[in-house]
């Protein structure tokens, strides 16, 4: 987090603001866009939270670009202003969880949160525990 506090300070300081700043705007509006277009069609959008399954404690500390390049599916939601859940929807060989990601309309939170309470209702991946 920290990273990203000081690459957004960084974009931000004089003479990289309209280099960087006002682009970013830009390919985010068209972003949002394209992404209320799909949602047009449908209520919500599931996909996984992250490329892979999740990461052992501490194992990617040395990495930051693999730390990340697991939030790569969440972050174009985020730029869109999209409303989003993520919650568990199983484990892997080695025990560790995989999430699944509800994407909504805009402002349309009560959706993902009933199409969640609903999986939860049907699953009991959310009263596991990894490695179990």
């Amino acid at each position: 987090m920290k990273r990203r506090i000081m690459l957004g300070t960084y974009v931000l300081s004089a003479g990289y603001y309209d280099a960087y700043y006002l682009k970013a705007q830009k390919v985010r509006t068209l972003l949002k866009q394209d992404m209320e277009s799909v949602l047009s069609g449908c209520d919500a959008i599931v996909t996984p939270t992250c490329p892979t399954t999740a990461f052992k404690l501490d194992e990617l500390t040395h990495d930051p670009l693999q730390m990340y390049l697991s939030d790569i599916l969440t972050i174009s939601v985020n730029l869109a202003g999209l409303p989003a859940l993520s919650l568990p929807c199983g484990f892997d060989h080695a025990g560790l969880p995989i999430g699944m990601q509800v994407i909504g309309r805009p402002f349309d939170e009560a959706t993902i949160l009933r199409l969640g309470y609903t999986f939860e209702q049907a699953t009991d991946w959310h009263t596991r525990r990894p490695g179990t």
